[in-house]
């Protein structure tokens, strides 16, 4: 029962949607919340090698009844949204979209082209940080999702109030899952490396506050980490304090086969580099986590990949986990030694 928050330490990718998913499932989450915009996905690899992405609808997705919402903070690109809607199979009963969600024009990425964003910043080019400014500026060229509804008759029907979806079910007792987006170290306001940042504040209070949720609801704060961290493609995009190719991680793994990772928008190779302290205590510190998630230990050892005991994990990787525990100051509950859930 309770609230619980995910959140991102890093980067970005660092797993959330993945824990977002097994929360979901072991948990029993009866609501399901995603904030954040198109412009970030959350990846679950499903049993038989199928990897589902997922742009707006929350991975709580697999938690069979969930009630799956989209956030009023968040930025809606209704062409996604439709998409996965009917790939999944989903209708009202399922997804409620707040009527307050800032929808994204077509514009708004030609605008983003038009700054310079991918070179300055390497950005997707989605077009939710242009959608972000227009929504600050308050000007009448505006639309919110339920105004959007009123010309768009399929969006009609999911039309919600999120906070008070949200707030009910709290108060009565049930779980509630809020699914956060990117990371702590790409935050607009607390970001050691800005105007390398995103265009939004990427902590737990932050995805409350895009949800509508009373702080005092709280119950669980998982902060999401990775044993090396990434950024996506070109150094504009922000520093990497030890950055390493992937060949390199490849062969300190020990893994058979290449190791790389292409961002879920825009299919480029991320960066990667080791596990900067610094930027992971700092999430700490913002965030309060009562627990962390820990993905990627077949990333320092390969002979973890799969493992599903605490004893069979190599010496180093038991250590790597106490060393997070005793400094971040909160236990480590959920480890990844793969892609799978």
């Amino acid at each position: 029962m309770g609230v619980w928050v995910v959140v991102g330490g890093q980067y970005g990718s660092e797993g959330k949607g993945k824990v977002a998913a097994a929360i979901a499932i072991e948990e029993r989450i009866d609501v399901c919340i995603r904030c954040g915009g198109a412009n970030s996905g959350h990846s679950v690899a499903l049993p038989g090698g199928e990897v589902l992405v997922l742009r707006q609808l929350p991975t709580g997705v697999l938690r069979p009844g969930a009630r799956l919402l989209i956030a009023p903070g968040a930025v809606l690109d209704l062409d996604v949204l439709r998409r996965e809607l009917e790939a999944l199979g989903l209708g009202p009963d399922r997804v409620g979209v707040d009527r307050n969600c800032m929808v994204i024009e077509a514009r708004d990425p030609d605008t983003e082209r038009a700054v310079g964003l991918r070179e300055r910043l390497s950005s997707t080019l989605c077009g939710v940080g242009a959608a972000v400014a227009r929504r600050v500026l308050r000007g009448p060229d505006v639309a919110l999702a339920g105004a959007a509804a009123e010309r768009e008759s399929w969006l009609r029907p999911f039309i919600t109030e999120v906070a008070a979806e949200a707030s009910a079910a709290a108060s009565a007792g049930r779980s509630v899952l809020v699914e956060g987006t990117q990371g702590f170290g790409l935050s607009l306001y607390h970001t050691a490396s800005y105007p390398h940042a995103t265009s939004r504040d990427t902590t737990a209070a932050a995805f409350l506050s895009e949800a509508g949720i009373g702080p005092t609801f709280v119950t669980n704060v998982v902060l999401v980490l990775r044993t090396f961290p990434i950024r996506v493609a070109g150094a504009q995009a922000g520093p990497l304090e030890q950055e390493i190719t992937w060949d390199q991680l490849r062969a300190e793994s020990g893994a058979p086969g290449p190791l790389e990772e292409t961002t879920t928008v825009t299919k480029m190779t991320r960066r990667v580099g080791r596990f900067e302290w610094p930027v992971v205590e700092a999430a700490a510190r913002s965030n309060a986590p009562t627990e962390i998630a820990i993905n990627g230990l077949d990333y320092m050892d390969y002979r973890n990949r799969g493992v599903r005991r605490w004893e069979d994990l190599t010496p180093p990787a038991r250590d790597f986990v106490a060393r997070v525990e005793r400094r971040l100051g909160a236990p480590v509950t959920r480890l990844g030694t793969g892609p799978e859930l």
